[in-house]
């Protein structure tokens, strides 16, 4: 490797420094040109013209009217509504009727909380009555609830994942 010679310098006219400050300043505000090959800016040209004269010249060309223009999605409208027209559902079916038992097992689970939650945000003493009332209402009820559930030797219920073989092994027979 040699050392750069200092006298010599890298062979490139020395810059004046001050000619470019000022040709810098003199331009300063105005934009440059585009430089080759580049698009102009959309400002510029209006496509939409432009597109719609060539389509007339070719149109014109081919002996053939300009198409009015096609509507779009916010010139739609929609019908007017009549009365038939609308949806309306089918009554509901009732309500299954319960028994007697099945109510009052469900107003003790729901009671007996409450009952101790009255108790306490009306701030008055709690009771051994009270405490006996709301905690045995509620697993009372709750008991009774359970002991009534459908234990699944019933007739006239169906197994909703037994299939078209019956039973619950997909229709293999245990």
């Amino acid at each position: 490797m040699t050392e750069r010679d200092p006298e010599r310098g890298d062979g490139r006219d020395p810059l004046d420094e001050e000619a470019a400050w000022a040709e810098i300043i003199a331009g300063y505000g105005e934009e440059p040109a585009d430089p080759p090959g580049v698009w102009p800016r959309a400002e510029e040209i209006d496509l939409t013209d432009t597109v719609d004269r060539a389509l007339d010249r070719a149109l014109e060309r081919a002996g053939a009217e300009p198409e009015p223009p096609e509507l779009g999605p916010r010139d739609w409208e929609a019908a007017e509504d009549e009365e038939e027209d609308h949806f309306v559902p089918p009554e509901p079916p009732p309500l299954p009727q319960s028994d007697m038992t099945t109510k009052l097992a469900w107003v003790a689970v729901l009671g007996g909380p409450l009952l101790l939650i009255g108790t306490v945000l009306l701030q008055r003493d709690m009771t051994w009555w009270i405490a006996t009332l709301g905690i045995g209402g509620f697993l009372g009820g709750f008991a009774t609830l359970v002991a009534r559930m459908r234990d699944g030797e019933d007739d006239d219920w169906v197994d909703p994942g037994s299939g078209a073989g019956g039973g619950g092994w997909g229709g293999v027979s245990p």
